[in-house]
Parts: C-alpha cells; sequence; structure tokens
C-alpha cells in the first residue's frame, strides 16, 4: 500500500505561524501553578504508622485517604519525595476515564471472559470519584462532559463507525460540537469520563488527607524498605518509619521492589497550554459541551478546556529515553512543542494568532498491558500498583482500593479479578527496551500513513498481547 500524508502534513500551517504562537511561551506546569500547595514537613525523626503510603500523587493520596476512612484510628503515614502532585499527578490532561483498561478494545482483547464486570466496576470507579468531589468539598472543577472522539481521515471514520459505545456523529453535527475543518466524524460518549484540574485533585485530596488525620511529610525520598519481624521499615535520609503495612505508589520512579523494576517504562509526553480564548474566539470553534477531545490515530491527540476557556493540547510524540531515565532536562523538548503547535493550528486554523502560555512534559508510567497492574510482597504486608500508561486520574482510586483490600488480607471481588492477578509481561533490559519501542513507535506511525494498516511487528505484538491501538 502505498504511503499518504496525514491531514497535519496536507494541512501544516506556515512556520510563521507556529513561531508566532510560540513566542512567549513559558517552560511551566500551568495546572501547578493554577492550585493553591499547603508545605508539609520532611520527615527528620522516627516514626511509627499501621499504614505507610510512599508517594505524594494520586495512586499514594487516594490509599491514604481511603485507609483512614475505612479505619479513622489508623496511623497513617505519607512519604513524598519532593511535593505533593508534582509529576504526573499535576502535569496530565485532567481526563478522568471510567474505562480502568485503556479503552473497551484493550479490555476485550486481554480479558474478554470479565470485560463486563471490569467495565462495571469502572463506571463505579468514577460515579465514586464524582461522589467524593461533593461530600468531601473538594475544588478540583469536576466537570462529567464526557469525551468525543473524532476522525481525520476515511479509513478513522469507518473505525468510528464500526464502534459500539456512545453516538456517532458524522461531518455536520461533529462539526455543530466542536468546529474544526478537519474533522470528518466523531463519537461522542456523555458518562463514561469527566475532566477535573489536576493539579487541583492533587492538593485537594492532600487537605482531605490532613483533616482526616494523615501525616504527610514532602522532600522525605524513600531509600529503602527493611523488613522486621512483624512489620516494616521504610527508610529516608533522615528518618525511619516503622509500619505494619506499606503501600507503594511509585509510578514511573524506580520501584523500591527489585521484581517490579522491568514492568514499566518511563514514556515522555508533552503538552501545550493556550491563553484564554475571548467570546468571539470560542463562538468560532464552538464546544459549548466542553467535551474531552481524543482522536483515532495511532500517535493520538488529546485536548480540552479549562475553566477559563483555555485550550490544552497534547499528546502526539511518545519519547523514550535508554536505560528507563527519568530527568529534568527531558521536561523540556522544543520539537515535540512545535510538531504540538502545527497540530493544533492545522485543526483550529480560526485561531491563528492564539497564543500559548505554558509549556511542558512529563513521563507516563508504561506497561505492556496498557494499564495498572496490582501486587503484593514481603509476605502480605507490602502492597503495590503502577503502570497507568496515561490512565491514572481514576484507575489510581481503584487501585488504592485494590491495595488496601490486598493489606486487609481478605479476599474482595477487586482482588479476585484476573486484570489485578495477573502481572503483565516485563520490558526487555537494554539495548532491547530501546530497540523494540523505537520499532514500535515507527510502525505506529507508518500504520497512520498508511490507512491504518498495521505491519508484521505490529501484528505480532497484536498476536502476543503487547500491541497498542489508540
Amino acid at each position: 500500500m502505498t504511503a499518504h500524508l496525514t491531514v497535519f502534513e496536507r494541512e501544516a500551517p506556515s512556520a510563521s505561524a507556529i513561531d508566532e504562537s510560540l513566542r512567549s511561551t513559558k517552560s511551566s506546569v500551568f495546572w501547578l501553578e493554577d492550585a493553591p500547595h499547603a508545605s508539609y514537613p520532611q520527615l527528620t525523626a522516627s516514626h511509627t504508622a499501621d499504614l505507610t503510603v510512599v508517594g505524594g500523587g494520586y495512586t499514594g493520596l487516594w490509599t491514604a485517604v481511603l485507609a483512614k476512612r475505612r479505619d479513622p484510628s489508623a496511623r497513617v503515614v505519607l512519604l513524598e519525595a519532593q511535593t505533593i502532585g508534582w509529576a504526573a499527578s499535576g502535569r496530565n490532561g485532567g481526563f478522568a476515564e471510567a474505562s480502568l483498561t485503556h479503552g473497551d478494545e484493550n479490555g476485550r482483547a486481554r480479558w474478554p471472559d470479565e470485560f463486563d464486570t471490569l467495565e462495571r466496576m469502572g463506571l463505579e470507579n468514577l460515579d465514586a470519584i464524582e461522589r467524593d468531589v461533593a461530600e468531601l468539598k473538594m475544588d478540583v472543577q469536576f466537570e462529567r462532559t464526557g469525551t468525543l472522539s473524532v476522525a481525520y481521515e476515511p479509513h478513522q471514520v469507518q473505525w468510528l463507525k464500526g464502534a459500539e459505545a456512545g453516538v456517532y456523529l458524522d461531518r455536520d453535527a461533529v462539526r455543530k460540537t466542536i468546529d474544526s475543518p478537519i474533522f470528518a466524524a466523531g463519537r461522542r460518549e456523555e458518562h463514561l469520563s469527566a475532566l477535573v484540574h489536576p493539579g487541583r485533585l492533587a492538593a485537594e485530596l492532600a487537605r482531605v488527607a490532613t483533616d482526616l488525620g494523615v501525616e504527610i511529610f514532602e522532600q522525605s525520598s524513600v531509600t529503602g524498605l527493611r523488613t522486621r519481624g512483624s512489620g516494616v521499615s521504610v527508610e529516608t535520609a533522615r528518618g525511619v518509619v516503622k509500619s505494619a503495612k506499606v503501600a507503594l505508589g511509585t509510578n514511573v520512579f524506580r520501584p523500591l521492589l527489585r521484581r517490579s523494576r522491568l514492568s514499566t517504562v518511563p514514556v515522555y509526553d508533552y503538552v501545550l497550554m493556550s491563553e484564554p480564548l475571548s467570546a468571539a474566539q470560542m463562538d468560532d470553534i464552538g464546544w459549548r459541551g466542553r467535551e474531552g477531545l481524543t482522536d483515532m490515530a495511532n500517535q493520538f491527540h488529546y485536548s480540552r478546556l479549562s475553566a477559563d476557556n483555555r485550550i490544552l493540547y497534547g499528546g502526539y510524540d511518545a519519547i523514550y529515553h535508554a536505560g528507563r531515565r527519568v530527568r529534568p532536562e527531558y521536561e523540556d523538548r522544543q520539537s515535540s512543542y512545535r510538531t504540538l503547535a502545527s497540530h493544533f493550528l492545522t485543526t483550529f486554523p480560526q485561531l491563528e494568532g492564539l497564543s500559548f502560555s505554558h509549556q511542558w512534559g512529563g513521563a507516563i508510567d508504561t506497561s505492556t498491558q496498557f494499564c495498572a497492574f496490582h501486587g503484593l510482597a514481603r509476605r502480605g504486608r507490602v502492597a503495590y500498583a503502577a503502570g497507568f500508561t496515561g490512565l491514572g486520574v481514576a484507575a489510581t482510586r481503584f487501585a488504592a482500593e485494590v491495595m488496601l483490600d490486598r493489606l486487609a488480607g481478605d479476599p474482595t471481588p477487586r482482588t479476585q479479578l484476573e486484570m489485578v492477578r495477573k502481572k503483565p509481561l516485563p520490558f526487555p533490559p537494554e539495548p532491547l527496551a530501546k530497540i523494540g519501542i523505537e520499532a514500535t513507535k515507527w510502525s505506529l506511525d507508518r500504520a497512520d500513513h498508511r490507512e491504518g494498516q498495521r505491519n508484521v511487528l505490529l501484528r505480532t505484538l497484536d498476536r502476543l498481547g503487547l500491541g497498542f491501538d489508540s
């Protein structure tokens, strides 16, 4: 099959338009700037706890909150290496998805016998988050607006027609929803996702946790776990917490358990945030339903409106650095920002002249099953969850419930799931990891240029349960 140009190549904006859109952009995370943050002390002495939570992102924060709601008398300590929500939890797009399996196709392919149960549990989990936000008075700009998936190319239109969930929209209908000249079709799902302010969600979870009596310590990087007697010593540079149970929510960062060190790879994702749109600009694009927006390409984009009508635009590039390294200098990648700006202006040419105020990047903890995995170690004293692969805003709450169920030692419907009990295949060591990831990325790009046709590598990965289609 002959390769063809994508719409982003056929209808690319001028270099000068891209330059102008990025002229005043600063490298900073809008969500973290826009969220109030309390300061928490560093651990500098020995403590004891019933439960020690490692990690101050969504996984750890939900675990701490839910642990105190299960048992208000429990002493819970949370340790964060830097500051609350500074990593993926403060940098994501704020899409809270009901799916626990990174979409129906991935879920049905991997866990066909329990997919209906997973679908129900995922919706219950999202409903629970909505209730928590209301009951705990969390100022997180929660909007249950749903998601609009759009097609740019003819083969993507056929994919949308063949999908089951949601309502199919033809070209005219999709453009009445969000007006882009390149949208050829869409499919809207109204109840399976919500939008939140990522930075505020982390900050509010920390506030709720402390209100419930959780002790939070920042700048307290855990250096090791030592099992002693009936408990676990959680060690930092300046203090130790002796704990009966431990929950690990370190996600993209180097696992504290050796068994998990090949289970994830850090893949960097990049984002632009525009300045607020004027009333006239909002009229130009519509978007009155404020849906989350994504597309059907293998190298997909995601987009949304903020509370003050900025447009967040991210995705497409997925950058892996050999050796599973996570470094601050990887968060700033000008070529990715230029690509995003170009694709944005192709999508919304009527917004040419709009400037981007913020640009940032961050690492996603990717697993070979493209959704979270769960585990228990040290004779039932240490639980862990990781590998959310960009789907952690809502799924971390479910993972927290799983960890607490397992640490309690009693089987529950959650812990009996095959998805929870089965571990994903590990990534290979270097240099095979780098070679394999780059070959897969090249193949996905090739598929987008060949009407979605997957080559031998992608078809082989599909058969092995390692393939991924956005």
